[in-house]
């Protein structure tokens, strides 16, 4: 639909013009269940005045508007529209405007998302906005700062759950609809909020209930808070309720002595939704999450502790998003790099979970890391001119580095000074919008320091930093350890070294051969070499880790000396973060192709078999596989597929029967399955009952993981993949089944499932996506000539797909996966992008930016496996 991409300009035009003041709402879902129906009538009245009368706006709809009425003029709706926008002319002081349409169904997790369970039939409907999907639903002002009042009311079956983000006022039957008894649902007003983060649920949803009270002597005390989940019924009875309502009391014990601010939604809903395309979403009143984190089969305490990391990062939303919220998306950052922030903090803090830091290195961060050195880096605080960029930016920096700069500002400020900042920006603002000059004003009045300086070197700058320590030493004693930092900016291309607040780590073999911590010096880095004189004189360690306590965000080298000791000793570092932060700077020099890929799978191999922590180990594990799949010279891979095959096959065999490690190695066997390999033996062992692996239960999810391995090398039998299905009839089974049967390495089936993915429009997001992963499992001979086709199809899908479908086919469907011919930058494929981008300067900036991405990663793993060569 034309005019969809709403521009920074004209949101800021619009903001200067309007104050918005309510929202009324109607939804009838009555018809839902009927496949038939692919719309739902929709009613706006939005209240709001203008600043210029006689000036004209407009709402934004992404439907069909059937009626409009305008200060109690009912106009032609047919004159009205334009595109994604509905006009509105000749403005009054105070205006009620009332929109009635038809909404969209969705199968692709934007705007109002439909679902039907294939374990019972049942029809499931949620909505998801963010950035700005509401106008899918209805009409609206569809940006972040014209907050309003929103009143919801639901006509639906009258046997469904309906839930919004404000409590429930009440159910008034209805009778019978054309279709079965109906109900009308009412909601109470909620309290100032922007578009994005309302919402609607509803349908046969199994509901469970609990409270939260504040305790005496918190922001808190005497707040009754009610809390339900809810969860599709054919899940109910692998729902653990209990542990999530925990976690949830413990964050809002946590958030409300942290933040000295109370709860100010009312109730506090959590739903698990399916075929959700994030982790969660923060609606004030109803946060929802993916479904993922119902686990069904067999989860892992590192798997618990992610569900944990994200109640706690959307629970720290209704603060820092909801409660105050950014002006526009450029400031993105101010929501998210603080939800990740806090929610690894609340995990540490509040839980169970005392790794929370080690998870965020080794994963959150690493993200980041990737995400920054790609040619599309961009500063934490963005440039997004448009809603289109607004969609790419949810990105490991907007996240993750955000968030490791917030920790290095802790560092760098004070914990008790960074409170206080945050405490006084909630009063400050509440219910308001801001920038980045809002943060740094409370910021610089709690510290006492003007932050302007740290702000602009690390939030307004792009790239990672590199930190080394230049060692020197003499008979065993130091005598100089220099700092040096490489903080160039690939954008503007001018040295910009970042105020760093470490701790140098000096580690040491003790007499039980451990390498321990034997000293932490605090340094202060500004500028490119930074001496540390305090050390001078210090036995000289075996690891100097930069790094200590990973309390800053950069790369780490390491000296000679260091580098050996991790090479053949990493596993005897006893420090869970140390260790962390150390295989993190392992596998980065290992995609950087300064460490080959066998001394990186050597390195694994010594530090997996001892791994306590099941998430460490299932990143290692990961890490491996992609080394050799992606960096290793094409030679190399058949032995080092082997190697890692036999690695893992012990790992499994000898890991603790039933135990969280022994499910991680089963998993990581099952992955280098769909490469070739010895490992594809022992999966179909092991799925045979040929080899009996004590205490491993194959449990529905594991077995699908298997067979994919099976399928992706032509090892499943006739019916196998069909029988397997009809034994799980989920949700989960048709995903596994979709995956295994595209993996297929046969011409016909990879044909087929290229026609649907690229050209059909049956899938639904979580099925493309599903689609798309298994057909890319291929050998060169069947994937080779959808080269050409791709790039010719990728104008085509952009205008023709919604852009979260569209992003998923030109992502997952680029020929990334080559062996080094040649130069790496003369590689076909390569050529071929460049001639596409050549071609097509016009294409949307989104688009373009997923493509250029691509062709940097197919670079990097071209350069690593020439290094590998030489």
């Amino acid at each position: 639909m034309e005019n969809e991409n709403l521009t920074r300009d004209e949101a800021a035009a619009r903001s200067a013009l309007l104050e918005t003041e309510s929202y009324t709402v109607h939804l009838d879902l009555s018809r839902a269940r009927d496949a038939a129906q692919g719309t739902c009538p929709t009613t706006t009245t939005v209240v709001f005045s203008c600043r210029e009368p006689g000036a004209s706006t407009f709402l934004d709809f992404i439907g069909e508007v059937t009626a409009l009425e305008v200060n109690g003029r009912v106009l032609d709706p047919a004159t009205a529209g334009d595109g994604a926008r509905v006009l509105l002319d000749d403005l009054a002081e105070h205006n009620t405007v009332t929109v009635t349409g038809q909404a969209r169904y969705s199968t692709s997790g934007e705007g109002l998302h439909r679902f039907v369970d294939p374990a019972d039939g049942e029809t499931y409907l949620y909505t998801q906005y963010e950035p700005a999907d509401a106008r899918r639903v209805f009409a609206n002002f569809e940006q972040p700062d014209l907050k309003a009042t929103f009143t919801f009311s639901v006509v639906a079956p009258a046997d469904w759950t309906v839930a919004s983000n404000g409590a429930e006022t009440g159910v008034q039957p209805l009778g019978d609809t054309s279709d079965a008894a109906a109900a009308r649902w009412t909601f109470a007003p909620t309290r100032r909020i922007s578009t994005y983060i309302t919402t609607v649920l509803a349908g046969p949803y199994h509901r469970e209930t609990d409270s939260w009270t504040g305790a005496a002597g918190t922001a808190g005390e005497g707040l009754e808070v009610p809390l339900a989940l809810y969860c599709r019924r054919s899940l109910a009875p692998s729902f653990d309720a209990a542990e999530i309502f925990d976690t949830t009391r413990r964050g809002l014990d946590f958030f409300h002595d942290l933040f000295d601010y109370a709860y100010p939604f009312g109730k506090y809903d959590q739903a698990f939704v399916p075929e959700y395309n994030l982790g969660a979403m923060e609606n004030p009143g109803l946060v929802t999450f993916t479904e993922n984190y119902v686990f069904q089969s067999a989860a892992t305490e590192a798997q618990r502790e992610a569900r944990a990391n994200t109640i706690m990062h959307e629970m720290a939303h209704m603060w820092f998003g909801d409660l105050v919220t950014m002006s526009w998306w450029d400031d993105l950052w101010l929501k998210e790099s603080f939800a990740d922030y806090m929610g690894a903090l609340a995990v540490a803090e509040a839980t169970r979970w005392s790794t929370s830091w080690v998870s965020f290195a080794n994963r959150r961060k690493a993200w980041a890391y990737v995400q920054d050195q790609l040619p599309t880096t961009h500063p934490i605080v963005a440039d997004i001119p448009d809603l289109e960029a607004a969609k790419q930016n949810f990105d490991g920096i907007t996240y993750a580095k955000g968030a490791s700069v917030l920790k290095q500002l802790v560092a760098f400020v004070g914990r008790e000074d960074f409170t206080t900042a945050a405490r006084q920006y909630f009063r400050k603002h509440e219910y308001g919008n801001t920038n980045l000059t809002d943060l740094l004003d409370v910021l610089a009045l709690a510290t006492g320091q003007d932050l302007a300086a740290w702000s602009r070197s690390w939030l307004q700058t792009s790239g990672v930093p590199a930190l080394a320590a230049e060692v020197t030493a003499d008979d065993g004693i130091l005598t100089g350890v220099t700092i040096v930092q490489d903080a160039v900016d690939p954008v503007t291309g001018l040295d910009e070294p970042r105020p760093h607040r470490i701790r140098v780590g000096l580690y040491s073999f003790d007499t039980e051969g451990w390498l321990v911590r034997t000293r932490a010096e605090p340094v202060t880095v500004e500028a490119g070499r930074t001496a540390v004189p305090a050390l001078a004189g210090a036995d000289q360690p075996d690891l100097l880790l930069v790094n200590d306590d990973d309390l800053t965000y950069a790369k780490l080298s390491f000296d000679e000396r260091s580098l050996a000791t991790l090479l053949t000793s990493i596993h005897r570092v006893q420090d869970p973060l140390a260790r962390a932060t150390c295989l993190t700077a392992l596998w980065s020099t290992t995609r950087d192709a300064r460490l080959p890929v066998s001394s990186y799978l050597s390195a694994v191999m010594l530090a997996a078999p001892v791994e306590g922590g099941v998430g460490m180990l299932q990143v290692l594990l990961a890490n491996a596989r992609t080394a050799i799949e992606r960096f290793a010279p094409a030679g190399e891979r058949p032995a080092l597929r082997d190697r890692l095959s036999d690695f893992l096959a012990e790992g499994l065999r000898t890991a603790e029967p039933g135990s969280d490690l022994q499910l991680a190695w089963a998993r990581a066997l099952a992955a280098a399955a769909r490469s070739a390999g010895r490992a594809v033996d022992v999966v179909r062992a092991v799925l045979d009952g040929d080899e009996r692996i004590d205490g491993l239960g194959l449990d529905a999810e594991l077995r699908w993981l298997l067979l994919q391995g099976l399928a992706a090398q032509q090892r499943v039998r006739p019916g196998e993949l069909e029988a397997e299905r009809t034994a799980d009839p989920t949700a989960s089974g048709r995903v596994g089944f979709t995956l295994a049967s595209a993996a297929i390495p046969d011409a016909a089936i990879k044909k087929a499932t290229w026609a649907e993915a690229v050209h059909g429009d049956r899938l639904s997001n979580e099925l493309l996506s599903a689609a798309i992963e298994g057909f890319m499992l291929g050998s060169h001979a069947l994937l080779d000539p959808y080269r050409e086709p791709y790039f010719g199809a990728l104008r085509g899908v952009w205008d023709t797909r919604g852009i979260e479908m569209a992003s998923r086919i030109v992502r997952g469907l680029y020929p990334g996966h080559q062996d080094l011919d040649g130069e790496p930058g003369r590689h076909p494929v390569v050529l071929r992008t460049d001639a596409w981008l050549d071609a097509n300067p016009d294409a949307p900036a989104a688009l373009r930016r997923i493509v250029v991405e691509e062709r940097d990663h197919l670079l990097r793993s071209l350069r690593a496996q020439a290094q590998g060569t030489r």
